[in-house]
């Protein structure tokens, strides 16, 4: 079983934006895996990590030009919640960069963030995407 498994529960009925969480979940399945090997590998996790990062960032542009093309209300507190994630995943990398090994604590950052951040944050602006033809 996965680490964080994907499925409907953490669908949110938007296709694009669940195809970039699915990316986000397996990415973080992916790091989970590597650090499970008898010998994780460095450059692996460096990979990971970096694809992480480069991705959420992509994936928080597209979601704030969405908001902001519809105008919706609660953009700023969104774009909150980006910023501080944002802020822990590049403490993150620098981290890892700086020579420091990944733990099971940056897994939980992940998965609890992620989890948080799906099921409660984004499914609040699901139905004023969707009043908006957003499917």
């Amino acid at each position: 079983m996965a680490f964080m498994p994907w499925g409907d529960a953490l669908k949110i009925g938007i296709d694009s934006i669940d195809e970039q969480h699915r990316w986000l979940v397996d990415a973080t399945n992916a790091l989970h895996d590597e650090l499970q090997r008898d010998e994780p590998r460095r450059a692996v996790i460096g990979e990971i990590l970096e694809g992480l990062v480069d991705y959420t960032m992509n994936h928080f542009i597209a979601e704030e030009a969405l908001f902001q093309r519809l105008g919706y209300p609660d953009s700023p507190g969104h774009l909150a919640e980006h910023n501080r994630f944002t802020a822990g995943a590049l403490d993150l990398l620098q981290r890892f960069e700086s020579g420091q090994a990944v733990s099971q604590e940056a897994l939980d950052f992940l998965k609890n963030w992620l989890t948080h951040h799906i099921l409660e944050v984004d499914r609040a602006y699901v139905p004023f995407l969707q009043s908006r033809g957003v499917t």
